[in-house]
């Protein structure tokens, strides 16, 4: 008899991203490419060319990839965008950043030095999901942030 099931499975978080696109087997190597993404695991779909599940892993967190299937679900391309950026904190911003720029990603956001404590600029792939990268410089209390968004603004809410 199986030893108990674990309820989050080992390489897994609390919280998992699913990203649905159209041509997930392009988007899965495309994520090799731009962000050093590891395949983990890929099944078929019935047609045999679609991606019904698959799996990759950025870093210390896995990411869930499909295909889209209009009946159940459609990726940001078809739906006009996605309101969600995933945020990848790495050790080098500037590299990371400019290697998903080479592959292909869109520069949204220009990488810069942040009021936060961040070097941080945003991204969208050629699939239409929004990323950040990241890379934390600062470790600030929640005043000093206050008061570096306050100078950032203009002084607007204060």
């Amino acid at each position: 008899m199986a030893g108990k099931v674990k309820p989050i499975p080992d390489g897994f978080h609390t919280i998992t991203a699913h990203l649905v696109v159209g041509g997930a087997g392009r988007a899965i190597d495309f994520y090799k490419t731009a962000f050093g993404a590891e395949e983990l695991f890929r099944m078929p779909g019935p047609d045999g060319q679609s991606v019904m599940h698959g799996e990759i892993k950025i870093g210390d967190s896995v990411v869930m990839i499909c295909d889209e299937f209009p009946e159940m679900c459609r990726g940001p391309k078809t739906i006009g965008g996605s309101p969600v950026t995933l945020h990848l904190y790495v050790a080098d911003a500037d590299a990371s950043f400019n290697r998903a720029v080479k592959a292909g990603c869109e520069v949204t956001m220009p990488l810069q030095d942040m009021f936060w404590g961040d070097r941080y600029g945003k991204l969208r792939d050629p699939f239409g999901h929004e990323w950040s990268i990241a890379t934390h410089k600062e470790d600030l209390t929640p005043e000093q942030i206050g008061e570096r968004a306050a100078a950032a603004f203009g002084g607007c809410g204060q």
